[in-house]
Order: C-alpha cells, then structure tokens, then sequence
C-alpha cells in the first residue's frame, strides 16, 4: 500500500487557549496535564514531519487506526514505552526519555 501524505486540519490553539482560560479552573486543570499535551504534540509533530496518516501508522505498527487515534488524544490511558518506541520508529524516530534535575532556589 502507498503512503498517504497527512494534510492537518487547521488549528489556531494560541487563540483556543486565549479564550479557554478565561474560564474557571480551566488553567489549572490545562496545566496539570502539560506533560501530556507535551507528549501528545511531540507524537503529532512526528506523525506530520513524517508525512503519515494514523492508518499508515498503525500499518506500520501492526496495530488498528482507533488505537492510533487514541495515543495521540488526550485521556485516562498514558502508553507504555514499548507503545511509544514502536510508534517513533514507526514514524522514523527514536524514542529518547530523560529526567532533568529541578534547580532549587
């Protein structure tokens, strides 16, 4: 099967954010998820530098595009590191995980 190019959908989130923490509880609820956000917009960005669909990365993974879908969403369920290694191989990366030492003041 061909590889699909992956055209994403237009999204202004600056101006999203703008509008959605003017709303109770919504910054510290965003914020206590920034890890994730971060992970998910690191998997996204891989997936369109790549020039992939979801199906094609779940072809690739040997997976279905539902599960596909749902690493790359926000929800309960954090992936494994043997999910997250297959799916940056899968999109020609390598999967790096680092803990970085907080500064104390």
């Amino acid at each position: 099967m061909g590889e699909l190019k992956y055209q994403p959908a237009p999204h202004e989130h600056r101006n999203f954010l703008e509008r959605a923490r003017q709303r109770k509880g919504f910054s510290e609820a965003y914020d206590g998820l920034a890890l994730e956000y971060q992970l998910i917009s690191e998997l996204l960005e891989a997936r369109v530098r790549a020039g992939l669909t979801q199906d094609a990365v779940a072809e690739r993974m040997g997976t279905t595009k539902s599960a596909i879908s749902r690493l790359e969403s926000s929800g309960k369920h954090m992936p494994s590191i043997a999910t997250l290694k297959r799916y940056a191989n899968a999109v020609g990366c390598e999967l790096q995980v680092r803990l970085v030492l907080i500064e104390k003041s």
